[in-house]
């Protein structure tokens, strides 16, 4: 007679295949190792110790998955962080990448553009093109993906207070390639209260800017439906000096305050909860950060579950992005950065991640060459081709080390929650500073073990190597900005400037009300609106946050 155990794990073999699960067929692999040995789908604990397990991958609450067959199907999305200086060199480096086996694109968005404010404004000066791709207009976006068709592609935005206008943009450049929205996918983080709490590229007040967050939602479920509306974000929290239960804490409550905002707009959780992507941070605790992922999935599904009352499994899923920790790179001894990434990389891959960015060796020091990034494209390929990681559900599933530390982080982690449940949501605690002190508490103690030897980084504080020379890394064209100022006025002196002023008014009238203002934004970015009159616009009716 089978065991109830056998007879789970038989049910679960045969319901893997489900359409609604599995959208591909399992890769074309031998499922081997070299001495011939079979890797099986899944390895499950002695019945004895069953019990205290997490259950099965694709199935609540998800801790070893949220698909049956995970990697076995196909391999996680393999994207490289990329924008610097004008749209077009960055459309040469996208080719590049695709060139190179990339399988998603990400996008990277100068500071200017990240806070609303065009090429030519004072503001601007100094930072046009440095950290990310200046994009004024829609024309900026349409040299950016040119010869890139976004039916095709899968692409992720790290943007915030003007995830709106860039989103539209997007939607812009889709429809004049002919594009049928409904089959665009990627991402748009959209995540602006971890502004608040770690990064600083915020401009509008909170409450107005949860609304910009709630109307993508809305937007994009009825137009948008495979686009990710937002990417709550962790990894910020982490860069800013977070530990990871505090970074998972605090991204979770924010996605809390997200949910909470959109079911108070009167959304049915069912409509929008599947299209919410978390991205999270892989730094160099290995079994930690393993640990860390597959909590994160268990708790996300219970509160789905429990405190909203998701009904579809869709929902209760947690799908993340990873990206290996760029705090932790050196500007000593660049080339130990690549064994950093690689183990930051292959801990995400052990967490069950769906889409991964590896930094490169030199971004301590620059944006990435083209043989830094190749590289580093390079580690993703090779742990997911190579090393036999990927053959296997939730390898790591079942360590003592690991499933002591699931559930501890879990325990912590509901702890922080009912902290900020108390304190009156994210909101409040962001403007009661309580995220904001708790993070830099913990950033100073880890500089402190650092500078006490307590903790030992390679090359930094311990095996340094005397004399190292500069190695040479990428510059940015100082004459870039006028040639962006160019483009920028070229723009202006084409459009139709009654339109445009007439698509403007109508935001600030929409932003005075309560209509939804993505057609808004979206009718002035098809009239060649910039990203800083779309931003003054909203900024004339909101005001900016000064706290």
């Amino acid at each position: 007679m089978k065991s109830p155990i056998k007879k789970q794990f038989e049910r679960w073999q045969e319901e893997r295949v489900k359409p609604s699960l599995v959208k591909s067929p399992e890769r074309k692999t031998p499922f081997s190792t070299d001495s011939g040995m079979t890797v099986e789908r899944l390895y499950l604990p002695p019945e004895s110790e069953y019990e205290t397990q997490s259950g099965f991958p694709g199935e609540y609450p998800f801790t070893r998955g949220i698909y049956p067959s995970m990697y076995r199907n196909r391999l996680w999305t393999m994207r490289q962080y990329a924008g610097f200086g004008t749209a077009e060199e960055s459309n040469k480096r996208y080719h590049y990448l695709i060139d190179q086996g990339t399988t998603g694109l990400s996008v990277a968005f100068d500071l200017p553009t990240q806070i609303g404010y065009d090429s030519d404004h004072p503001l601007a000066e100094g930072e046009v093109g440095k950290v990310g791709v200046a994009i004024d207009t829609l024309a900026d976006m349409e040299t950016l993906f040119d010869g890139i068709r976004l039916d095709q592609v899968t692409t992720s935005m790290t943007i915030n207070a003007t995830a709106a206008t860039l989103l539209c943009m997007y939607v812009a450049v889709a429809r004049k390639q002919g594009a049928n929205l409904a089959t665009i996918s990627g991402t748009i983080q959209n995540d602006i209260l971890k502004e608040y709490i770690a990064r600083g590229t915020h401009i509008f007040p909170p409450q107005p800017s949860m609304r910009l967050v709630t109307d993508i939602f809305e937007w994009c479920s009825d137009h948008l439906p495979r686009w990710n509306t937002i990417s709550i974000s962790g990894y910020h929290i982490r860069e800013a000096g977070a530990t990871a239960v505090q970074e998972l804490a605090f991204t979770l409550t924010n996605a809390i305050a997200y949910v909470q905002a959109a079911v108070d707009r009167g959304l049915d959780v069912d409509r929008f909860g599947g299209q919410l992507s978390f991205f999270f941070n892989a730094h160099n605790n290995f079994f930690e950060e393993i640990a860390k992922f597959r909590a994160a999935r268990r708790i996300w599904a219970k509160i789905m579950k429990e405190r909203f009352g998701a009904k579809q499994e869709e929902t209760m899923r947690l799908r993340f992005h990873a990206q290996t920790g760029g705090s932790t790179l050196t500007a000593q001894q660049i080339e130990n950065n690549v064994v950093r990434v690689t183990l930051q990389a292959l801990a995400a891959v052990l967490g069950g991640c769906q889409s991964l960015h590896t930094n490169s060796r030199d971004e301590a020091l620059a944006l990435p060459t083209e043989d830094s990034v190749r590289l580093a494209l390079r580690t993703q390929q090779i742990i997911g081709h190579e090393s036999g990681v990927a053959d296997s559900i939730d390898p790591i599933g079942g360590s003592y080390l690991v499933e002591s530390m699931t559930d501890e982080i879990e325990q912590r982690v509901w702890d922080y929650i009912a902290k900020v449940d108390d304190l009156g949501g994210a909101v409040q605690a962001i403007e009661k500073q309580f995220y904001q002190s708790e993070i830099a508490e913990s950033a100073y103690k880890y500089q402190m073990a650092i500078e006490r030897k307590e903790k030992v980084i390679v090359g930094v504080n311990d095996f340094r190597l005397e004399g190292e020379q500069r190695p040479d890394t990428l510059r940015i064209d100082e004459e870039m900005r006028t040639k962006q100022i160019r483009k920028l006025q070229a723009t202006k002196a084409t459009r139709d400037r009654t339109k445009v002023e007439a698509k403007l008014k109508k935001i600030q009238t929409d932003a005075g009300g309560n209509d939804n203002l993505i057609p808004s934004i979206l009718a002035a970015v098809e009239a060649y609106a910039t990203i800083g009159e779309i931003s003054d616009a909203l900024r004339n009716v909101w005001g900016e946050y000064e706290k």
